[in-house]
């Protein structure tokens, strides 16, 4: 039992952490971590399973602070607990450049965090997926394996986010019952009362979308306490509404907006060190109040070995399996098995939309990968993503492989990104690629984090025809281009879809994305290639390094260049095709690779049912450019690429008019 006293003093050694850190980098948000810390304490010195010896043991229970400008709480408990990667001195270089203690939690800085957060409401649907990743392999590899925890915490800020409803509706329905939210319910915001912008009933809300609710004085220690076991016996995710004081202690900011995102000043730090009782200078934790909190960093070694032993004496191929999946490794075998499949395809020559390309390859994908974990917001029919192995997961069984994720594109791309941090899972999902807009925060988080997650884009051009401008997509390929570390891939027929997916799903640093067609294509590829050109980014298809014209093509137009090199090389016109499945592959290659697939011909041309940006880089400034200029027009696929002039005759005509 920890006294009050105690208890006490240990939240208040996270509440000069925070201000003192804050203080001294002039920048930074001391109120959530001040009025969190009773909240804090409570849980991670009695009931969070974690070991800072071995942080990346696969039964800890998950934390993530969903708000995320409150950093300097989970700083600070990493520091107490005893993570031998976050010191002092690092706390003292809270939002300095090159430090492990930005601004935002930032995934991969340091041990202990589990996801990066900062824009609102990221972290709650991260907590979902992480929550799904539980209880997915609680039923593949048994509860002795994985039978833990998810807590997360989060403001006002993140419960008026969009993504908030997306991610709770859907954990009520899922009945993800081991997850636990703290709500720091403080009633402020950066402008002021929250009373200015908002007077939704949350715990009305929470219980419509069937989540067992539990208030409690968020300062108060014992009700803390009850309603965290209460929690983890429910048959539902449990919201406990803390009721809390931002600033806590601060005795002329606290419970104002000014103590949310604003250093309090030395004035004010003495005045809370006075009235809590606080003698040590800034940056010393007194040594009964630390060694307290290392002991609360050891209290679940025994937890973390008894599962040591029970993985030991796990059967072996089950073990293996085990560590395999959550050290991201995919099974030997897996190349030989797409190279396989690419023989059938040079064999067959199959014209399909790269959508059912896409649904065919992931039939010998998830076939080869029992973690692969599939899905899409209610388009499965047409993203083609769900295959003959993909059960659907369901509220009372989560034995299938597919998740109906509704039409929650925003909350599916975050989730997605928690089943990936957890560990143990590949998460892929479908969507329209006109509805990448709704799921660009987190697929761009992804990027940042550097993570394993697939986004199945299908419908990826004005191909899309009678459903119109408002789902044809026309500058979305160049937005998510221009994403650091995210691979964007548009392959032009069957073999290149195999090969981007091999790619996608062989990189463990880095999301990707697969714009994928509506309409049929003819096979660009017509002979088998046991390497993978698709990772080149870009390739010469036909044609030779001195021909007069150049025509630089990804997905369906690369059939329209293709057609328009045999048409010009009929009139005596040389003519090279280069097909370009991920300008972001083409541009990592070394530069004597990308001069000799740039090439020198006088006559350089791009086709893409899309925007221009991004384009020069292949043709330069002077090269024609054949796409869009503005949005599309609703009518039939090939009418409406007759309409834009996206078609083989104005290829040849572009090169002719440039060779006169």
């Amino acid at each position: 039992m920890i006294s009050r006293e105690k208890h006490d003093r240990m939240a208040n050694a996270i509440r000069f952490l925070a201000m003192d850190a804050v203080e001294k980098a002039n920048s930074g948000h001391p109120g959530l971590p001040m009025g969190m810390a009773d909240v804090a304490t409570v849980l991670f010195s009695k009931y969070l399973k974690f070991d800072p010896k071995s942080p990346h043991w696969p039964n800890r229970d998950r934390f993530v602070l969903s708000a995320g400008h409150g950093s300097m709480l989970l700083y600070s408990l990493l520091y107490l607990t005893g993570y031998e990667d976050m010191s002092i001195e690092d706390l003292k270089n809270f939002r300095q450049l090159g430090s492990k203690t930005a601004g935002h939690p930032e995934y991969g800085h340091a041990t202990g965090i589990e996801t990066t957060t900062g824009p609102l409401g990221q972290g709650i649907a991260n907590a979902v997926g992480m929550a799904i990743a539980e209880r997915k392999l609680a039923v593949e590899f048994g509860t002795e394996l994985q039978d833990h925890h998810t807590y997360v915490m989060c403001g006002d800020g993140c419960l008026m986010e969009g993504i908030s409803h997306e991610a709770i509706a859907l954990a009520g329905h899922l009945k993800l019952n081991k997850l636990i939210l703290f709500w720091d319910n403080n009633s402020i915001t950066i402008d002021g009362a929250v009373s200015l912008s908002d007077s939704t009933d949350q715990i009305a809300r929470f219980k419509a979308v069937h989540w067992n609710t539990i208030e409690v004085d968020g300062h108060e220690p014992d009700q803390i306490s009850a309603a965290i076991e209460a929690a983890q016996t429910s048959d539902r995710p449990t919201l406990i509404a803390c009721k809390t004081i931002i600033g806590f202690g601060a005795p002329h900011k606290q419970g104002t907006h000014k103590v949310h995102g604003s250093p309090l000043g030395a004035e004010e730090i003495a005045a809370t060190r006075k009235a809590l009782n606080w003698d040590a200078e800034p940056f010393v934790i007194p040594a009964d109040v630390l060694d307290a909190w290392r002991e609360s960093g050891k209290r679940a070694v025994p937890d973390m070995k008894d599962w040591q032993s029970r993985l030991a004496a796990a059967e072996a191929a089950k073990k293996a399996e085990f560590n395999r999946r959550f050290a991201g490794e995919l099974p030997a075998g897996f190349d030989a098995a797409i190279s396989d499949y690419k023989k059938k395809l040079a064999e067959t020559k199959a014209s399909v939309a790269t959508r059912k390309a896409s649904e065919d390859v992931l039939e010998v994908i998830n076939g080869f990968l029992p973690e692969t974990l599939g899905g899409s917001a209610d388009l499965t029919p047409s993203n083609n993503t769900k295959t003959s192995q993909m059960v659907s997961i369901t509220p009372t069984d989560f034995a299938g492989r597919y998740m109906h994720w509704g039409i929650r594109e925003h909350g599916m791309a975050s989730a997605m990104n928690g089943i990936a941090l957890h560990g143990g899972l590949i998460p892929y999902g479908g969507g329209f690629m006109i509805f990448s807009d709704y799921c660009r925060p987190p697929i761009r988080l992804a990027a940042l984090m550097g993570i394993r997650v697939i986004h199945v884009l299908t419908h990826d051009s004005i191909g899309v025809g009678e459903d119109g401008p408002t789902h044809q997509p026309v500058e979305q390929m160049a937005s998510l281009r221009a994403i650091p570390n995210l691979m964007m891939f548009r392959p032009a027929d069957a073999t290149e879809t195999a090969e981007c997916w091999q790619i996608a799903l062989k990189t463990k640093d880095r999301p990707s994305g697969l714009a994928l067609t509506r309409q049929n294509m003819v096979a660009a590829r017509l002979e088998y290639s046991e390497k993978n050109l698709c990772e080149y980014g870009a390739y010469n298809l036909a044609g030779s390094a001195d021909a007069k014209v150049t025509i630089f093509a990804s997905g369906s137009e690369v059939e329209i260049a293709v057609a328009a090199r045999t048409a010009l090389e009929a009139k005596g016109i040389t003519v090279r095709v280069v097909s370009v499945p991920s300008t972001e592959l083409f541009f990592e290659q070394p530069a004597e690779y990308q001069k000799e697939i740039l090439g020198n011909s006088p006559v350089k041309i791009a086709v893409e049912a899309a925007v221009r940006e991004g384009w020069d880089a292949f043709i330069g400034p002077e090269g024609t450019f054949i796409g869009m200029k503005g949005f599309g027009a609703s009518g039939p696929a090939k009418e409406v690429y007759k309409h834009f002039g996206i078609t083989t005759e104005a290829v040849v005509a572009a090169a002719e008019a440039k060779l006169a």
